[in-house]
């Protein structure tokens, strides 16, 4: 009995050793590549450059002409859609309404709505960003017109139940490419 209370002894004394440490929490690191423009060219009114990250654009038509256009992201798993009236017979006011009140439906599950003016006096393009924060399906929305013929408008929709934690980097990362598409935008007369 001595012999095998010897062993078991220094066995325990030596398996005492520092106290477990719980490991630091790992955050998922998630990366994309740097954004490269081309541009677009589309049947519709104006032209646009877009990240060579997206796949080639579809176009949307409704009775018979185009008038809207998908920008797919596989990657992301997003869409920026986006949609063109022409502004006639004092319809701006009504276009600019539609596109805010879009914005507004989103107030029940979002956090924050900030926006931002966009100008370019030099390619008469004038609009704005929505930044939408918290659980909302849509991270972005904007519009941009030329106050007299064209106005486009558009928004950031994920395949995925919205949880704003999981899609900030990849919301962040297309808000940028919205901004360009914003500053890219020019009207064809």
């Amino acid at each position: 009995m001595k012999r095998l209370a010897l062993p078991l002894l220094s066995l325990l004394m030596l398996s005492c050793g520092n106290d477990p440490l719980p490991k630091p929490k790992g955050y998922l690191r998630l990366e994309y590549p740097n954004a490269s423009y081309e541009k677009v060219i589309v049947p519709l009114p104006f032209s646009f450059e877009k990240n060579k990250l997206a796949k080639p654009i579809s176009t949307v038509q409704t009775a018979g002409s185009t008038n809207g256009i998908d920008i797919k992201y596989p990657a992301l798993k997003a869409t920026i859609y986006l949609t063109y009236k022409e502004v006639k017979n004092g319809n701006l006011d009504s276009l600019l309404r539609d596109a805010q009140n879009l914005t507004q439906k989103h107030t029940i599950k979002a956090d924050e709505i900030s926006y931002k003016d966009f100008e370019s006096k030099e390619n008469k393009v004038y609009g704005m960003l929505y930044e939408i924060g918290g659980d909302a399906a849509s991270q972005s929305q904007f519009y941009v017109t030329d106050s007299t013929k064209h106005f486009l408008s558009g928004s950031l929709y994920f395949y995925a139940k919205p949880n704003y934690d999981s899609i900030y980097p990849a919301s962040e990362y297309l808000k940028k490419d919205i901004k360009h598409i914003m500053e890219s935008v020019h009207w064809k007369e």
